[in-house]
């Protein structure tokens, strides 16, 4: 697995290399060696959704240590957007979207402190996230997908997002909570 660096600070882009023939492909979609060498964490959970074409899940972050993710989609494929949440961070405040499908197989490495969110871009769309520690739904935090200081460019009219993504609170509100 190749991996690069993408513009946040340590989110990282892993490209496995999938093997053709006529039976169909064959591809790693982790390497624990690969994941070794760049510093990533001890994954403990495995989890997976599966949303329709238009869907918006996000944006989601934990409080405290926070956690950090391997996401890929297995199935179709989304926008997955990312925001810097890190007050430290030189790239703090900042989002970058990657398109995650089952073509490339890219795996994208969401270090701790960030907000996590995608949309389904095909008809269904399977994510699947490596997760570092155990959820605590109390350090739960959630930011508007369509917040305007984020203008986050969802390719897609939003065809269905939880009522919890819908009552999230602005990035003003977790920016300010944060730095202060």
């Amino acid at each position: 697995m190749q991996a690069h660096q993408a513009s946040l600070a340590g989110v990282l882009v892993f490209r496995p290399t999938p093997h053709h023939d006529d039976r169909g492909l064959f591809t790693r979609t982790f390497d624990l060696a690969a994941a070794g060498e760049h510093g990533l964490p001890e994954f403990i959970q495995d989890s997976q959704s599966r949303s329709r074409r238009g869907t918006v899940r996000g944006m989601h972050g934990r409080s405290g240590a926070g956690e950090a993710k391997l996401v890929r989609c297995a199935r179709g494929a989304v926008l997955d957007v990312l925001v810097d949440a890190r007050p430290g961070s030189p790239t703090f405040g900042r989002h970058e979207a990657f398109r995650l499908d089952d073509v490339t197989f890219d795996n994208l490495y969401v270090p701790p402190g960030l907000l996590h969110g995608f949309q389904a871009l095909t008809e269904q769309a399977d994510v699947c996230y490596r997760i570092d520690r155990a959820h605590d739904p109390a350090q739960d935090l959630a930011v508007r997908y369509d917040d305007p200081e984020l203008a986050i460019e969802w390719p897609l009219p939003v065809a269905a997002i939880s009522q919890r993504d819908l009552t999230a609170g602005s990035w003003r509100e977790l920016r300010h909570a944060l730095t202060s």
